[in-house]
């Protein structure tokens, strides 16, 4: 998508730019742990204890065999089972506390990173986000750091019990009767290899169905935002397919990593009975010939099948690891990306609002033409000036530099003699407040979106915004003021939703006003009473008026013409359509569009 500025345009939507993995990523998330550490740390222990009891019970099992029942000693009978039955119950509760632990501190964790990387995405700038699609930023939100939090809770802790388990039980198999253990050793050679082999392929799978996924998700939420839009031109079968195209993407991708998988388990599956087969058949001749006793082979074979999961399940826990660590790197991409506009040092909101432009340009990032160059321009405390241009001479882009939605890339805005850069930017945007065009409203009470900009308004401060902009459709709203507008707003009108927008503006009692063309979906009668009420209000405060009709114009006092990025005429409206004929066209297009209207709405 790219929005046209006439010949200045922001650059075309592109992927962001894929970092390099690396398992620095997930080490970075280890600090937050630390509110945690007590339970981790209890949880760890509950886990080594517990694997500790699991592999005494087969050691119990040998001594059980070659004692009492080759003896027929029932007294230590008893105390071996009585030893082996308390093993268990130990085994069984510090599962259970282990569980209990892991849970409530990886939920925390997953929490924590999720609010800090939602703070990391209000601070970021525009240039970051119309670089990215909202999908892919959910992805990330919801289902990477779900694979995080699966990863620490569960891929973490077993990834290290099972690499121990399988050095410690090697280690006493070797002990029991070496060639056995040989076996065993020779048998896990082709399993690493498998592991190592297959995760690979895995990965590379795990990533590219990530992305797929975000994908989807960003193609839903278009298309639910813009569902009037798809039924109004009968797109519904075009919006289906793309659709279809992306969930089918996303179901091959799935269904190669179920054929890594399937591949990966198969071995596994055989490759221990083929072990197990040897292991007996071996052990039988060493117990018949005498070098090791019965209960040694069954201890033994006992100890070797404990094996089969830990070494199964390590290519699962491998690709775990490197899937989590996918995962981290995408959340990284979002706190690596450089915040561009940061605080000023300043807390202090202005009190006068005089507005000076100094050599101001813009240029959006990555693009080499000049969306705004060498703009010089003054409005006095409580003077409003008009922005008149062409479509893409650069209006909107100069309406969002003063509340720093971008920086000026050369040049300085002062606000009462301050670079608005030295201001914070809760003082700055205390001071300018914006409505837009095209105004988005959350799935909130509206009140909760009037208040939006200054959470303190009183109810009277409220009245008199929506009085300001003709809103008062809002009392006749099911539950007034404190009925719940659906998702964008799109349950209300276009005029509607500009009419919210501004008067949640004037609630915010900035003292500078910016209005972005905010009247240009109101029809010609709201219009004038619109117009009206904000003349009044204008008078108290600094105003910044985009405009596009000539009625909107007569608000200002002085008018600024834009062409091709830059201030080219400053005047009143008299002054500008007496001198600038570039001024008289401008207005000439709506002036015959609003004559036409007017004889329409005589013959209707």
């Amino acid at each position: 998508m790219v929005r046209v500025q006439g010949l200045h345009s922001e650059p075309a939507i592109a992927p962001p730019p894929k970092r390099i993995r690396t398992s620095s990523d997930i080490l970075r998330l280890l600090p937050y742990l630390r509110p945690y550490k007590v339970r981790w740390i209890a949880m760890v222990v509950a886990a080594f204890v517990s694997l500790a009891a699991t592999i005494s019970v087969p050691l119990i099992t040998r001594a059980v065999i070659d004692g009492p029942v080759r003896e027929k000693d029932a007294a230590g009978l008893w105390t071996l089972g009585l030893a082996a039955v308390a093993l268990l119950i130990c085994e069984a509760v510090l599962w259970f506390v282990r569980r209990w632990l892991v849970a409530r501190a990886t939920m925390g964790v997953e929490a924590d990173i999720r609010k800090d990387l939602y703070a990391r995405l209000q601070i970021l700038p525009m240039s970051f986000h119309g670089n990215w699609q909202s999908g892919q930023l959910l992805s990330r939100v919801m289902n990477d750091l779900s694979a995080i939090r699966q990863f620490l809770s569960f891929g973490l802790l077993f990834l290290m019990l099972n690499i121990v388990q399988i050095i410690a039980v090697t280690a006493i198999l070797l002990a029991m009767y070496w060639p056995l253990g040989v076996v065993v050793v020779v048998a896990i050679v082709p399993i690493t290899w498998a592991v190592l082999h297959f995760q690979r392929q895995f990965t590379q799978l795990s990533r590219q169905s990530q992305d797929q996924a975000g994908n989807v998700a960003t193609h839903v939420e278009e298309s639910a935002l813009g569902l009037r839009v798809i039924k109004s031109f009968g797109r519904e079968e075009h919006a289906y397919r793309g659709f279809d195209e992306r969930v089918t993407g996303l179901y091959d991708t799935e269904v190669r990593k179920v054929a890594v998988s399937a591949k990966f388990w198969t071995l596994l599956e055989v490759i221990p009975n083929i072990t197990l087969i040897i292991v007996l058949g071996v052990g039988a001749y060493a117990t018949g010939h005498g070098y090791i006793s019965m209960g040694t082979l069954v201890a033994f074979i006992t100890m070797m099948l404990s094996l089969v999961w830990p070494i199964a399940s390590l290519g699962f826990l491998l690709s775990m690891t490197q899937e989590s660590m996918t995962a981290a790197n995408r959340v990284a991409e979002i706190f690596d990306a450089p915040r561009e506009i940061t605080d000023g040092p300043h807390t202090a909101a202005a009190h006068g609002g005089r507005l000076e432009l100094i050599d101001v340009g813009f240029r959006f990032p990555d693009s080499d033409t000049w969306a705004l160059r060498h703009v010089n321009l003054t409005v006095e405390s409580g003077e409003t000036v008009a922005l008149v241009g062409a479509t893409g001479s650069g209006k909107s882009v100069l309406a969002a530099l003063l509340s720093r939605l971008h920086d000026v890339s050369e040049g300085a805005i002062l606000v009462d003699g301050t670079d608005i850069r030295e201001l914070s930017l809760p003082a700055l945007r205390r001071t300018v407040a914006t409505a837009f065009e095209d105004p988005t409203l959350f799935s909130m009470s509206v009140a909760e979106n009037l208040r939006l900009g200054n959470p303190d308004a009183t109810d009277e401060d409220l009245a008199r915004g929506i009085d300001v902009a003709s809103a008062e459709f809002v009392y006749d709203l099911p539950f007034g003021l404190d009925t719940r507008i659906g998702e964008q707003g799109m349950s209300l009108s276009g005029g509607q939703r500009q009419r919210l927008s501004l008067a949640r503006a004037i609630i915010a009692d900035p003292r500078i006003l910016v209005l972005d063309d905010t009247l240009s979906a109101l029809d010609v009668h709201t219009e004038a009473e619109v117009t009206e009420a904000l003349g009044r209000v204008l008078r108290d405060v600094t105003g910044i008026v985009v405009a596009h009709r000539a009625s909107t114009v007569l608000l200002a006092d002085r008018v600024a013409l834009l062409e091709n990025g830059t201030v080219t005429r400053v005047g009143t409206h008299h002054d500008l359509l007496a001198e600038a004929p570039e001024y008289r066209y401008l207005l000439a297009a709506d002036e015959e569009l609003a004559g036409v209207q007017s004889m329409s709405g005589r013959s209707e």
